[in-house]
């Protein structure tokens, strides 16, 4: 599936094939899957508990290797790189976004966020301006130093985004991040990523189950089986 007015996609899968082994037998999860994503989009991926969504979200990640074709995101071939070298394209590139939030209880809100740039060549100064920066962008200025324990689960999920910005990547993979919240917190995560989207270009793949969030993208796609069964606009 291909943008057809980017002939470049930042996101570039072809004749992607996974299994795993379960005994003594391989389970297919991909065959032969294409997909391409144009820079800048915010693309919502549905579809029902084993149709390969979590594995797709792992490959783009870096975190799992197809077994054979081409994976690509802005121009690196993920399929071609070792363990090593994925992980440092995954520190520089991507963000990570989850449901449960995956934060530190021990670590304060600014503590949380600043884990990514532990990473980087910055000195205590950059890292807690940097810091500073994106919770502020996300509506949690003056809550730095309060603990995760004392957040509501929207306020969490804030953490979490600021944490996954916090080193400016291009790319933001989200797992079900409204799956665990209300629908008005739900919706005002939405609207965030929405805004990441649109004003700051970050390209966004999020894996849901909620049509309602889902239409806070502007494509959808539904995978079934190993393949996607359909793809709209979304309104």
């Amino acid at each position: 599936m291909t943008d057809r007015h980017d002939p470049a996609p930042y996101i570039d899968l072809k004749g992607i094939r996974k299994g795993y082994r379960i005994g003594t037998e391989t389970v297919s999860i991909f065959a032969d899957l294409d997909l391409a994503i144009a820079g800048g989009a915010f693309v919502a991926i549905m579809g029902p508990s084993g149709s390969g969504k979590s594995t797709l979200l792992n490959m783009l990640a870096g975190i799992e290797s197809p077994d054979a074709g081409q994976l690509m995101i802005g121009g690196n071939r993920l399929d071609r790189m070792g363990e090593a070298s994925r992980t440092a394209w995954r520190a520089h590139n991507m963000g990570m976004v989850f449901q449960f939030y995956n934060l530190l209880p021990m670590l304060t809100a600014a503590e949380n966020v600043e884990l990514p740039l532990l990473l980087k060549p910055l000195s205590g100064k950059e890292r807690r301006l940097r810091t500073e920066k994106v919770l502020d962008l996300v509506g949690l200025a003056g809550r730095e130093k309060q603990y995760p324990t004392r957040m509501s689960g929207g306020q969490q999920q804030r953490v979490g985004i600021a944490r996954a910005i916090v080193a400016d990547p291009g790319l933001l993979l989200c797992d079900e991040p409204t799956g665990d919240l209300d629908r008005k917190s739900a919706d005002d995560i939405l609207a965030m990523l929405g805004f990441l989207n649109r004003e700051l270009c970050k390209t966004i793949v999020m894996v849901t189950h909620d049509p309602q969030a889902a239409r806070h993208a502007n494509r959808v796609l539904h995978l079934d089986k190993g393949e996607f069964a359909e793809e709209r606009s979304a309104a």
